[in-house]
Formats: C-alpha cells, sequence, structure tokens
C-alpha cells in the first residue's frame, strides 16, 4: 500500500495538467492507496479555495474517491461523518475535527457560529473555555 498527497488527489480530481491527471490515474488504477485525515482535509480547502469547488462537488468528489474499492483511510467513519455533516451545512474542517472527537465529552473552540450550528450534529459539547 502507498500513501498519496494532496497534489495527486487534485490532479486526479480536477485534471488541471494533462500529464500528472495521466500519472495519478494510473497510480490510482493500479495501487492500494492509504489517504491521511490530513490529506482529506487540505484537498477540501484546495478544491474550495483554488479552484473554487461548491460544498456539493466538493462532497461527491471524496465520496467518490473514498469509495474506490483499492482506498484506505485511517477512521473512515469520521471521514463519511464529515462528509455528511459538510454536506448539511457545517464547514468541512469543522464538522472534520467535531466528528474526530465523537469519544470526547467537550471540544472547546472560540468559534461561536461552530458552537452554534455543532448542537444540530454532535452530542460532544461545543462551548468557549
Amino acid at each position: 500500500m502507498i500513501a498519496v498527497d494532496t497534489n495527486i488527489i487534485v490532479r486526479l480530481l480536477t485534471g488541471d495538467d494533462a500529464a500528472q491527471f495521466q500519472k495519478a490515474k494510473q497510480i490510482f488504477t493500479s495501487q492500494d492507496i492509504f489517504i491521511p485525515d490530513t490529506v482529506i482535509l487540505e484537498t477540501e480547502w484546495v478544491l474550495r479555495f483554488a479552484y473554487k469547488f461548491q460544498p456539493a462537488a466538493i462532497n461527491t468528489a471524496l465520496t467518490k474517491l473514498l469509495g474506490l474499492t483499492n482506498v484506505r483511510v485511517a477512521r473512515p467513519e469520521t471521514i463519511a461523518t464529515a462528509i455528511d455533516w459538510h454536506r448539511q451545512g457545517l464547514d468541512f474542517a469543522d464538522a472534520l475535527h467535531l466528528a474526530a472527537c465523537h469519544e470526547q465529552s467537550k471540544f472547546l473552540t472560540f468559534d461561536t457560529h461552530l458552537i452554534r450550528k455543532a448542537k444540530r450534529f454532535s452530542s460532544c459539547q461545543v462551548e468557549v473555555p
């Protein structure tokens, strides 16, 4: 199994560089792939800011990518939850942070917007310290 960086995934999903797209496609069709959570987080950010992907397109792309039979992540339930919560309107990074804290009693933040929204998604109490 090999791990891939954000730029490999972005080339595959955007096809913005033909040569790199072909290399990325070859990797994903011939290898067992591990994608670290941090790469997923960065991929969402790059697609949103650099490529102006809308949340629905990001969710679709990540869902299809992570649904490939040869792709693995460390915590599939956490990533799936984050994608679902993002689909429901939570910022992706916030969704991933909150989903990763599902076994904790509290998640402390100064982000009042997250505090208001988190109540809809998690039993973890999100509050200001």
